[in-house]
């Protein structure tokens, strides 16, 4: 417990300014982020498998266009190049003629690659373009899973019974859900209305911050679904007690993608 207190707080440290202060510093600290995730998420296939150095570096590459050339979009739209989104197929699927042996590099592992790259970059993007919108909104959608993550577990650990999904994830409870997202939807709800937008239709409000707080434990799910896959308990180790980059991001990037239904 004691490792996860700080660890979390040098975290803390770090990225809380980078959030307040925007602009530059914030892209820049996103986009060191984006690059630690893509890591992330080439090693673990690489507990199957190990990609090419090659095809790793084209993966690079292609985080790196599609996050840098949104970084100063604040409408909420993501603006692909047509060429871009080509050159990305034709990148990791080409290699697959020429990789003649399925166990180098195969056509499911092209579209790991592809599905995995669109997948973070655009979650990335999202949070650079959230953040360039409004300061109170960004904090509003990350805070909200991180505060029903957090209930679900003390709800969990105090009157959990019934297990959630144990053959995914073994330590989430039923209980542990319903209390999560209840106090998750109470803080955001009076957050948004406090701070962001009084105005605001309160039956919509409502809505949204139950769907995104369901939404927030269903990511963190998918992403143990992955990592069960895997066989791996965490997505690296780089945060003491805490896994990885993917390990903290998983429900945020779930309900920055679900919060696109609402604006």
């Amino acid at each position: 417990m004691a490792k996860r207190v700080v660890s979390a707080s040098i975290l803390l440290l770090i990225i809380v300014p980078l959030i307040l202060i925007g602009g530059s510093a914030f892209d820049i600290g996103l986009y060191i982020i984006s690059m630690i995730a893509l890591k992330e998420f080439l090693d673990i296939k690489g507990v199957k498998k190990d990609i090419p150095i090659f095809i790793q570096v084209i993966a690079y590459i292609f985080m790196t266009l599609i996050i840098l050339g949104e970084v100063n979009v604040t409408n909420l739209t993501i603006n692909f190049d047509y060429r871009l989104i080509s050159s990305l197929f034709l990148s990791f699927l080409i290699p697959t003629v020429f990789y003649h042996e399925r166990k180098t590099y195969s056509i499911n592992d092209a579209f790991y690659l592809i599905g995995g790259i669109l997948f973070l970059s655009i979650s990335m993007s999202m949070m650079i373009m959230v953040r360039n919108t409004s300061l109170y909104l960004f904090i509003f959608l990350i805070t909200l899973p991180m505060i029903t993550d957090t209930f679900a577990l003390i709800g969990g650990n105090l009157i959990g019974k019934h297990k959630l999904l144990e053959e995914i994830s073994p330590n989430k409870t039923v209980e542990g859900m319903i209390i999560g997202t209840l106090t998750g939807v109470f803080i955001s709800f009076t957050f948004y209305i406090t701070v962001i937008d009084p105005a605001y239709n309160k039956i919509e409000l409502l809505f949204m911050c139950t769907f995104l707080s369901i939404l927030g434990q269903l990511g963190d799910l998918v992403f143990s679904a992955i990592k069960r896959y895997f066989r791996k308990k965490d997505f690296s180790n780089l945060i003491p007690g805490h896994g990885g980059i993917l390990d903290r991001l998983d429900s945020i990037i779930f309900v920055i993608l679900g919060y696109i239904f609402f604006i």
